[in-house]
This record gives C-alpha cells, structure tokens and sequence, in this order.
C-alpha cells in the first residue's frame, strides 16, 4: 500500500514511540511547541500497516493516561487559586479527609498530583462599606494556618518557592497564600506589609465591586478610570514588599495602568481568554496577553465554564442576574432555598447549564501558547469559587491528569507541560522576590 501522511496531522508526543525505527518520514519531522491536534485512528492504522509492509514490528501505542500520571505526580503542581479558606467558613469541614463537599481535600489533591495550593483569602466587595474587610481577611488566614497545625503530615504553608520545592520533596502539600480581593489593606499602606508577614504572596487588587485601589472589570462604576493614586501607591509598595500583582478581577484600564507602573512580572491568578468569550473583560483579551508575555507574567486559566465558553458565559451570566431579582423579590424564603428555586425554574424554561468540556479548557492553553508564548501560561482553577460550573472532566483537583493527558494529546512536550503545571508560575514568585532582595 502507498503511505499518506496527509490523512492526518502529526503529535509529537506519538512519534517516539508510533513509528517504524527506518521510516525516511519520520526523519523529517519537525518537532514544535506548537498545538497538534492528535492522531486519528485511520491514520495511526495507516503507519501501522505501512511498518508492517516493511517487515518491521510497529512499537505499541503509547499510554497517555499513565504517562499522565506520571508527569502529574513528578512534576510540581501550582494551581494559584483555590476557595477553600471561605468555603470552609461558611461550612466548616476536615478537608484533611475525603469530604462529600467541595472541590479539594488532600486524598482528591493527592491523587491529583497538586503540590502547591493557593488558598484564597476572599473578602466579599460588600465588606469595604462597612470597614470588615481586614478582620476576614485575618479569620481566613488563621484558618488556613489551623489547618496545617492540624494535619502537619499533609500539609505545610508556603513562603517562598524553597518552600514549594522542600516540601515537594518531603511529600507535603504546600499552601502559599493569596488575597483575592485588596480591601483588607484598608487605605493604610503598612498593611502590605503586614499582610506579607503574615504570608500573602499574591494580592488580587479588587473583586466585584470597584474598592479604594482599582475598579472591576465587573462593576459599571469605573470611579478611578482604572487605579485610584492610592492603588498606585499599592502596586509601587507591592514590588518593594515582594508581592505578586494579581490583575485577575481589574478594568482593562486598571490593567494597563500595572503595567506601566509595575517593576516586576505580573500574574493573572484565575483568568482566561477573552478570544473565546467576546465583551467578557473579565477574561485576558490578545493586546492584554500580549503585554503580560512582554512584562514576563503568567495567566492562569480558570477552570469556570463561564469563563471558558461563550454558551456557559452568557447563561451564567443571565441566569446570576435572574436569581438576584429573585431572592430580593422573595424575602420570606431563606436565600439558599429562593436561589435552589429559582435555579430549577430557569433550566425548566432554558435547559440544563451548557457545561465546558476538557477540550474547551485546552483551547484557552492553545490560544495564549500561541499568541504570548508557552512561558507565559499556568493553572488558577478557582475550584471551591465557581460552584457548580466546571468542565466536563475537571470537576476536583483530583483531575490534573486528565489535563495533562490533553495536552499529550495536543502534542505538548514534557517539558513545557512542566512550565503550564508550575515552573512559569515559581519564576514569576522568584523574580518578585528577588526585585524586592535587591532594594531597586
């Protein structure tokens, strides 16, 4: 027979081990950082059938959920934004152990290969108005340290990347510390630094609502036109501090505004590409990813079907709209039972919620690797922050594999799924670092 390899698209991370050892063709393969899509069954059969033509025994397909697995429990995890600190204040529970709730525990983390989780320290915008930010923002804090004083074997707070990597070493859990939302700084700078004495390593400069540092992309009320000259203030004594810039949640104002000012690589700790979510500003859009590959950072994809695809965006969107009407037009229900009403009201009269697949959560890997670069890129899932919304197929932290496997899939090396699953994200920590060590 006459081998055709136009009848399908080449993957990298098959052709080590699907090919016959003299093929001329497979000699010629340029091997890319770039997306593949994955080889098809027809044409895999085609090799196949072509090496056995030539007398030669085809080597055996390879495993990617054990190579998967693999590179998940060999490589350090970072997944920069996790809601466990609220969620366990609002329902306490052991996440030490198994739990029937939420999206992390460490049997699920563990399982999953995740080493370092960020743990959200969220302040609800709503606080600022009433001068509680801070005092969360301290309660949460202290439930995370009582959680490794309670399970020392498992888990163990995070600093610094030495951290990460000894107790990656030692087989213990990192949990370095992120501010979602600045509120708790409260107009005082000293905070800064209290709060990194206190081991936040990342501040997400405001949440939903416009606060006293920046606007939200969220809220129709752009006070400031992008940072108030306090929230400059701020990102000025975050570079000196050694705090990582967090323009997740930010006006796209707000955002041009770091970037100007800032000294230091940036992170986007839980966002994802606007190209597939038109007019969300939530989201990165090309110009922003662009920029954040020139400053050095690193955006972190959510995981949030309604940060993934237009469908999920535009339902959540209407459908969190329509409950909120809802529950304030229905002050004698509790609010979880309005919220559980009206939500089977709106999916009777508009279906099901059209949740992201794996595959959809992939394209936005695929899309900033190509327009800002594979170093540029990492994981934020938001688990325990976006309810019921994730994707088919990542659904808790035990499914990092199944990410990795989707990358193999797509041709990405070992290499550079090792920069997406946490070294671009531990060199962003280090240069911030090591720019407030030096003084400048």
């Amino acid at each position: 027979m006459t081998f055709d390899h136009r009848q399908f698209t080449w993957t990298p991370a098959y052709y080590p081990l699907l090919q016959c050892s003299t093929h001329p063709t497979t000699k010629k393969i340029r091997k890319t950082t770039v997306k593949t899509k994955s080889i098809t069954a027809t044409g895999a059969a085609l090799l196949l059938a072509a090496c056995d033509q030539m007398g030669q025994a085809p080597v055996e397909t390879p495993d990617l959920a054990r190579d998967a697995q693999r590179i998940a429990h060999s490589s350090i995890v970072v997944d920069t934004h996790i809601d466990v600190p609220y969620r366990l204040e609002e329902r306490p529970d052991d996440v030490s152990q198994a739990t029937e709730s939420g999206d992390f525990d460490y049997p699920r983390a563990a399982a999953g290969g995740l080493n370092a989780a960020f743990m959200s320290i969220y302040t609800p915008a709503e606080l600022e108005a009433d001068n509680q930010s801070r005092e969360v923002a301290e309660t949460l804090i202290d439930l995370v340290n009582g959680i490794v004083a309670k399970s020392p074997e498992k888990f163990a707070l995070a600093t610094s990347t030495t951290d990460v990597r000894e107790h990656f070493a030692g087989g213990l859990i990192s949990l370095p510390l992120g501010m979602e939302n600045g509120s708790p700084i409260e107009q005082d700078l000293t905070n800064v630094r209290h709060f990194f004495d206190r081991g936040i390593r990342y501040i997400t400069l405001t949440h939903s609502l416009s606060n006293h540092i920046s606007d939200s992309s969220y809220d129709d009320n752009r006070q400031w036109q992008g940072l108030s000259d306090f929230g400059k203030e701020v990102v000025k004594e975050m570079n000196r501090v050694g705090i990582m810039i967090d323009v997740s949640h930010v006006s796209d104002d707000a955002f041009w505004q770091v970037m100007e000012i800032t000294k230091t690589p940036v992170i986007a700790s839980h966002s994802s590409a606007r190209h597939f979510t038109p007019g969300f500003e939530r989201n990165m859009d090309d110009e922003m990813l662009e920029a954040l590959a020139k400053n050095g950072g690193v955006i972190q994809i959510n995981f949030g079907s309604s940060f993934i695809t237009e469908a999920a965006q535009q339902y959540g969107s209407a459908r969190w709209d329509g409950e909120k009407a809802y529950v304030a037009e229905h002050p004698e229900l509790e609010k979880s039972d309005a919220e559980q009403q009206f939500k089977e009201q709106y999916e009777a009269e508009h279906g099901p919620f059209p949740f992201a697949t794996l595959d959809d959560v992939l394209d936005h890997f695929d899309h900033v690797v190509e327009l800002a670069g594979i170093d540029h890129v990492g994981i934020g899932s938001d688990y325990d922050g976006v309810g019921d919304s994730l994707p088919i197929g990542l659904k808790d932290v035990s499914t990092y594999p199944a990410l990795i496997e989707g990358l193999l899939e797509r041709g990405y090396s070992e290499q550079d799924i090792r920069k997406i699953l946490g070294e671009n994200l531990l060199r962003v920590w280090d240069a911030v670092a090591a720019h407030a060590a030096s003084g400048n």
